[in-house]
């Protein structure tokens, strides 16, 4: 990692999954981004964003500019249909394959607390903790009797629960892609979890599968930092075995709108190999979706 010295802060990473340095710009990445780039790494064809501020600065992006009663472009709140809709699906997904009644679940990145509503309801029945960097999600959390912890995930490791609290479910949903460190969340879930512990991550099912929507509905104006990470299936599951965990289960994320993998703890040597994607086809792939998305301009 290479400090910049500017007044934002921000750092250039090298890939966050094989610590290559070398990469190649998104093609036509810039059109919707307002001239910031995003990179693949030549090394795995892992799509992220190089350049990011510091952990605190992201969550407090996030906590005071983009949370929003409203569902925007640049905007985001959970308590929409097509949010709601997306995190019944993992819960389900995660009950059929894990079986969440009774278990102690993590979410991280909770925000308004609307996904654990629905795991500590009568369908699920889990018992349920938050972690949330947003003081006024905090407080609808409270509010909702949903105990939770207020800060970032590297301000939780900081904390006295982390040694004391194990979970045996940990959730992210659409949380890890806006994170500042995927490799660092996903190596602290690992620490919370208890031996044999479940790991579900969720996010959108959008790299080398059909084109789902035109690329000025995926990409955004937004500070691209508030969005790193980009995962095809391989990337993700390639990050949850550098971290520890035994890729158990993934959903059919070639016709679904949604990503999903489950990760079980492992102590030691994950026996899975590392599988990357072609740099040159998830390159060619962006030049197909940007053509596409000609159509529907």
């Amino acid at each position: 990692m290479e400090k910049e010295a500017t007044s934002a802060e921000y750092s250039t990473f090298p890939c966050d999954l094989c610590g290559s340095q070398d990469v190649i710009e998104v093609p036509h990445a810039r059109l919707y981004t307002n001239n910031q780039p995003i990179h693949i790494c030549e090394g795995c064809g892992f799509v992220y964003v190089r350049r990011r501020r510091t952990a605190n600065e992201i969550a407090r992006a996030w906590s005071d500019e983009i949370y929003s009663d409203d569902f925007g472009d640049e905007t985001y709140t959970a308590r929409v249909p097509a949010v709601k809709a997306r995190q019944t699906y993992v819960a389900d997904f995660a009950d059929v394959n894990i079986g969440l009644k009774g278990k102690l679940l993590c979410d991280i990145g909770a925000g308004e607390g609307q996904f654990l509503e629905i795991v500590s309801g009568r369908g699920y029945q889990a018992k349920v903790y938050g972690i949330e960097p947003s003081g006024k999600n905090c407080l609808i959390l409270t509010k909702r009797d949903f105990p939770n912890f207020k800060g970032t995930i590297e301000d939780y490791k900081k904390s006295d629960l982390f040694k004391k609290q194990k979970f045996d479910v940990i959730t992210m949903m659409w949380t890890l892609v806006n994170c500042y460190s995927c490799v660092d969340m996903v190596s602290t879930a690992h620490e919370m979890l208890k031996p044999g512990g479940k790991l579900v991550v969720a996010e959108g099912s959008r790299i080398l599968v059909p084109f789902k929507k035109p690329l000025n509905y995926y990409f955004s104006t937004i500070p691209q930092d508030l969005h790193s990470f980009h995962f095809s299936v391989n990337a993700l599951k390639n990050l949850l075995k550098i971290s520890g965990f035994e890729v158990v289960k993934e959903n059919r994320h070639i016709d679904s709108d949604i990503l999903c993998v489950i990760g079980k703890k492992v102590e030691g040597k994950v026996s899975q190999a590392f599988q990357g994607d072609n740099y040159l086809e998830i390159y060619n792939f962006f030049e197909r979706w940007h053509r596409e998305t000609m159509y529907y301009k």
